[in-house]
């Protein structure tokens, strides 16, 4: 993987991201540092990407198992250290996950092997935050 991220100098603290597979991520700062709030923080797309690569795997385990998935959310808190640097140490991810006859045995399968052999986004964060996974089932 590649990425080039380039300084968006008259916006700010502005940064302009390519990612190797051509796409384009705009992140800001905080007012407080020099942004001027016109897009996500960086830590904030860390999180965001977190949350969409274990989605997309509770997803796929689902669509492979042959169960009726219909949706997926993911809500997340966390909380950082409190000095430099400002590591993610809690996480806490909640699934809503919405089907047809939705087993609870194979949803929580789903978000355990996510969580747990899967997203190689949870397994860097798991370095140096606590995380904990739950989950609800909606019908379709």
């Amino acid at each position: 993987m590649e990425c080039t991220i380039n300084w968006l100098p008259a916006a700010g603290m502005a940064f302009s991201a390519e990612t190797g597979s051509g796409h384009l991520i705009t992140m800001d700062g905080a007012p407080d540092g020099g942004g001027r709030n016109l897009a996500p923080r960086p830590m904030e797309t860390v999180l965001a990407g977190t949350g969409a690569c274990t989605a997309y795997d509770v997803v796929l385990i689902l669509k492979r198992g042959r169960h009726d998935v219909r949706g997926c959310q993911v809500r997340i808190e966390a909380d950082r250290a409190e000095v430099d640097p400002k590591v993610f140490t809690r996480i806490r991810m909640h699934f809503i996950v919405t089907g047809r006859d939705l087993p609870e045995s194979a949803v929580e399968r789903a978000v355990k092997l996510s969580h747990e052999k899967y997203c190689s986004a949870s397994a860097m964060l798991g370095k140096t935050a606590e995380m904990t996974t739950s989950f609800e089932i909606v019908a379709a």
